[in-house]
Order: structure tokens, then sequence, then C-alpha cells
């Protein structure tokens, strides 16, 4: 009898050390795959590392881009080529590219930088946004519904606030999303019309509602600023907090 105990505590023991390896080892499983997970973010992360200012000719991107970086007001024209500088706040800092405002150029620019993309600051002229509201929709639908723009902070800087004539951040916003409202209602029925299994409809926004920023996937926010004024407090702090 003795012997059959001693075998059983024996059988007891070799199952109780089996299970202990058995959780040691999914406990290690578990912190591999955290491991895993943890370096693919961060990897993924420091991928993304510009900001990118963007909109139409003439709403204000070279100032704005020569204020953040040097603190003063360039002689502007019309660039052809993008502005790449180094946006620093105290030890921290990130690469800032201004990308054309010309239509013939700009999606060359904005491709090549989109896939590295923390944030993209959209301007918009405050003062002939009523005017332009088609042309600053349909760029804007552009780029927050390309695929690579989704995991992106989007600033809409309404510049030019220095100007007697400049239209509020809730005026430039209600403006927008009446228009982006009808842009999407364009592109979706010209895309539907189109047979061609390789072309997808984008729908930005919540099917059956009006157009609303507050409907995208994206953190999109609207802030007023004076590029020429040196304004940009605002910026300079949604620059910051995602350094």
């Amino acid at each position: 009898m003795d012997r059959i105990n001693e075998k059983s505590n024996g059988n007891d023991a070799i199952e109780q050390e089996a299970g202990d390896i058995s959780q040691i080892l999914i406990a290690l499983i578990a912190g591999l795959i955290i491991l895993v997970i943890f370096f693919i973010y961060k990897s993924r992360s420091s991928s993304r590392r510009h900001f990118i200012l963007t909109g139409l000719c003439d709403s204000g991107k070279s100032v704005v881009f020569t204020q953040l970086l040097y603190s003063k007001v360039p002689e502007t024209f019309t660039s052809i080529a993008e502005n790449v500088g180094t946006y620093q706040a105290g030890r921290l800092s990130a690469p800032l590219v201004d990308i054309p405002g010309h239509e013939r150029v700009r999606d060359k620019f904005f491709d090549q930088y989109k896939n590295t993309t923390k944030g993209v600051i959209f301007l918009v002229d405050s003062v002939t946004i009523q005017k332009d509201v088609r042309d600053v929709a349909d760029f804007l639908y552009t780029i927050l519904s390309d695929p690579a723009i989704s995991p992106c902070s989007i600033l809409i800087l309404c510049n030019k606030q220095d100007e007697e004539m400049a239209k509020s951040a809730q005026v430039i916003k209600t403006l927008l999303e009446k228009e982006m409202n009808t842009v999407r209602k364009t592109r979706t029925s010209k895309l539907q019309s189109v047979d061609d299994s390789e072309n997808k409809v984008v729908f930005l926004g919540k099917e059956g509602k009006d157009f609303e920023f507050s409907h995208l996937s994206q953190n999109v926010q609207f802030y007023e600023g004076s590029g020429k004024n040196n304004d940009l407090a605002n910026l300079s702090d949604w620059i910051d907090r995602m350094l």
C-alpha cells in the first residue's frame, strides 16, 4: 500500500510539475506576442513622422511654413516643388513639408509623403472660402478618402484671420460640410455609373445622413490662425501633442 501511495504521490508531483511548466510556457508565449505587437506598433508609428501642409494655391502655406520654422514672413510665390524643414519643439522634432498647391503638381508630392505622414494640416483662405468652396471641398475630399491618410490626424487651419473679411472657423466648417455633401453625391454617382469591378466607391461619413466631419474615422479639428501675424499657437500646440 505504501508503494502505491508513493507511486501516486510521484505521479501527482510529475503532473503538478508539468502543469507549472505549461503555465510558464503560456506566459512566455503571451509575453512574446505582446512584444511582437509592441514592436510592430512602434515601427508603424516611427514610419509616420511627417507633418504636411497642403491646400489650394494662395491659402498661405509657405507663410505658415516659414513662420513655424523661422518666425518670419517670406516673399511668397507659387512653388512647383515641396519645401521641407524640421519643426522643433524642445528636444522633440519632426519633418514638416509644404506641398505646392497647384493642381498639376500637388498630387505628385502628396503621394510621395502620404505613407509617412502623421498629421495633415489643410489650409483654407478664410477670406475667399465662399468663392473657392467647391475647389476646397473637392481637394479635401480627395485627401480624406485616401486610405493612406486614414490613420492621420487632420487639422483644417482657417488662415488669414487677421483680414477684415475673414470667415470664422465655425462658418467655414458649415460651408465645407454642405459642399462636401455635394461632392460625395457627385463622386458616388460617377463611380457607380462606371462598369469596372476595380473601381470602389469611397463613401465618407454615414450612409443616409448629410456629411459631417464628426462622422469620419479621422480626428478632424478646425482652428483659426494667421500666418502673416504669426498667430499660430493653436497649430503649434496641435503638432506638439503628437511629437
